[in-house]
């Protein structure tokens, strides 16, 4: 003997059975009370019992991580806060920030130029800015630094003139300082990565924009400086804040070519006081994350500006959700 369910009868199923049948032969509709019935019904908020464990999981980690680094005396915050803003530290943090200021515009204004080379037609300069990006995204800065520190060996003198013909030359050592050779170093390295993140910018712009800027008579030129690029600058600006992040820590290779920075100082600092190299190291990651958050910053509100005009509204600052927030708390207290 089999045994059969049937399912419950709902509320709307009972509205439509006590109304009967339509002539029509459709089903019929339910009366006014079925619906306030319905409407009556109290709205039940979708559970995420997960996402609450996770996030009490996470706090925990989170709790436990924060009381070993302000309890364990090894951490020595004392020393961390006397060498935090001691003047030699400062002086590297100075020219942390002089040579990856540098380096970031020059390395954006020739990204520009090698990336312009890889989307011309001319055959000659998609060659050699190709061979460029191959060369110094093939060979590790440290590798180029060294170089160029010795360049003193390979080329006593440089000069410009006529090849094979009288040249005007100077002695190597007097014109490039340990600076400038650092910003050099730094830019040769970083200008192949940028020409590729500038040449992908340039080719997510829509192809009809570049033929509507041709239309109207525009030079190439100002088809690039005008149309192209500020379109561009929204792929562009994400991606190469992010290399300047990682140019401003790859500054720190600086101190193994007698230049010292940030991290040059730390070391130098260390190798005379070792007892303070852990609190020496912890001020060092305490600038790095500084100037990082500063550098992010930037990147947020530029970001925000160039995304004008391709969403509907542009996303509220943090200030701006502060205040929001404000006005909803006070809002919500009258």
């Amino acid at each position: 003997m089999s045994a059969t369910t049937t399912a419950a009868p709902t509320t709307a199923d009972a509205a439509a059975t006590a109304t009967g049948p339509t002539p029509s032969g459709r089903a019929p509709l339910p009366d006014s009370a079925a619906l306030r019935r319905l409407a009556d019904r109290p709205v039940l908020a979708l559970r995420h019992p997960g996402r609450w464990i996770g996030a009490a999981l996470v706090l925990l980690l989170l709790v436990n991580a924060g009381q070993s680094l302000f309890t364990n005396p090894s951490w020595e915050w004392a020393k961390v806060g006397k060498w935090l803003f001691s003047p030699a530290i400062l002086t590297g943090l100075q020219l942390t920030l002089t040579a990856t200021a540098i380096s970031a515009v020059v390395s954006f204004v020739g990204g520009v130029l090698v990336a312009l080379g890889r989307l011309s037609p001319n055959p000659v300069l998609n060659t050699v800015s190709w061979l460029y990006v191959w060369l110094f995204r093939s060979v590790p800065l440290i590798l180029v630094l060294i170089f160029l520190y010795n360049l003193g060996s390979l080329y006593p003198s440089i000069g410009i003139g006529i090849p094979f013909g009288p040249q005007l030359t100077v002695p190597t050592v007097t014109v490039l300082s340990d600076l400038t050779l650092g910003v050099i170093g730094l830019s040769l390295s970083e200008i192949a990565y940028a020409s590729e993140i500038v040449r992908a910018g340039v080719l997510a712009v829509d192809p009809g924009q570049q033929e509507a800027a041709k239309a109207l008579g525009l030079s190439r030129g100002r088809q690039f400086r005008r149309v192209i690029l500020p379109q561009a600058l929204q792929s562009i600006v994400p991606a190469y804040v992010n290399q300047i992040i990682g140019l401003l820590k790859a500054s720190s290779l600086l101190f193994y070519v007698s230049l010292l920075d940030l991290f040059g100082v730390v070391q130098s600092i260390g190798s005379t006081n070792p007892g303070d190299i852990i609190p020496l190291l912890v001020v060092a990651t305490i600038w790095y994350l500084v100037l990082t958050s500063v550098v992010s910053t930037i990147q947020y509100y530029i970001e925000r500006y160039y995304t004008r005009g391709s969403v509907r509204a542009l996303p509220p600052t943090p200030f701006q959700r502060l205040r929001g927030w404000a006005n909803n708390r006070l809002d919500g207290a009258v």
